[in-house]
């Protein structure tokens, strides 16, 4: 049972918008904070969206999707989190935005809120130091994508974060209807320290003109039964972001195996992102 009532979130983007709005629908008030006018508003519009498709197909009743969109609220400010138990980051795979963000969220939630960050790699000691005193607070809450389907949650708690906060982490991750498992701090955690070499080393196989993308994607799907491709699954994730992951893990653990693929760095430098600029490794129709 999850002590906390209210959540706010940082980022109104995939993610973010993914956490309020299963924050909602498990019964929360969630606020989503944003400084950027237009993608809130588009947030807002999504969860619309999203939520009377979840009628639609018969997953919700409408009285419940009522009921969750009048828990999200949206605010430009970040003012307009204070009265939150948690707040749950979930802006761009930079450390020092993160770090200055977390000094930010540090003095103004002086209490007993908690300070989760939904970074991929990035080390949650380093953000924490940026907190000062409310480094014990601080921990990562690491959720997938896309939010509202995918159960795991990795907890990753820092040096300095408090056995309290993992508790209290863990405990909101289960009311979420998730499955919270734990990881040491150590760049990647888990998850992308295993998957990022992979979709990375789909991108080496591809420019040494091993196979075509569609081939790479196929063979991955029908010989180890993933059910999308490496590349497709980067399209999906966004080229930048991993970008940003493989060069955090390079960084962190000095070892050349995570070096990105020069042509992943190409298509980045080209603004071929993935899905969210319409064209990656492949082109997807507006």
């Amino acid at each position: 049972m999850s002590d906390i009532k209210a959540i706010g979130v940082v980022g109104s983007g995939q993610m973010g918008g993914g956490i309020a709005q299963v924050g909602a629908c498990s019964g929360f008030a969630c606020i989503v904070f944003d400084s950027n006018a237009k993608a809130l508003e588009k947030c807002k519009a999504d969860h619309a969206k999203r939520l009377a498709r979840e009628v639609e197909k018969g997953r919700m009743k409408q009285e419940d999707v009522d009921a969750a969109l009048k828990r999200l609220s949206y605010v430009g400010s970040l003012d307009g989190l204070k009265g939150v138990d948690i707040v749950i980051e979930a802006i761009v795979e930079d450390v020092k935005i993160k770090r200055d963000l977390f000094a930010s969220l540090a003095k103004m939630f002086t209490g007993g809120q908690i300070l989760a960050s939904n970074t991929s790699s990035i080390s949650l000691t380093d953000i924490a130091a940026a907190a000062g005193d409310a480094a014990p607070r601080v921990i990562g809450m690491h959720f997938f994508n896309p939010v509202p389907v995918m159960k795991l949650v990795e907890v990753i708690k820092g040096l300095q974060t408090a056995p309290e906060t993992t508790e209290r982490v863990i405990a909101l991750a289960k009311a979420m209807g998730k499955t919270p498992i734990p990881a040491n701090d150590r760049a990647g955690f888990v998850s992308n320290r295993v998957l990022m070499p992979m979709i990375n080393e789909a991108f080496f196989a591809w420019m040494e003109g091993v196979a075509e993308p569609e081939h790479i994607d196929e063979i991955m799907k029908l010989g180890c039964n993933f059910p999308m491709g490496p590349l497709r699954l980067a399209d999906f994730i966004g080229l930048d972001t991993c970008l940003k992951i493989l060069g955090v893990l390079h960084t962190e653990l000095g070892d050349d195996k995570y070096r990105p693929c020069p042509l992943l760095r190409q298509l980045v430098t080209a603004g071929r992102l993935g899905d969210k600029s319409g064209r990656g490794v492949f082109s997807y129709a507006k």
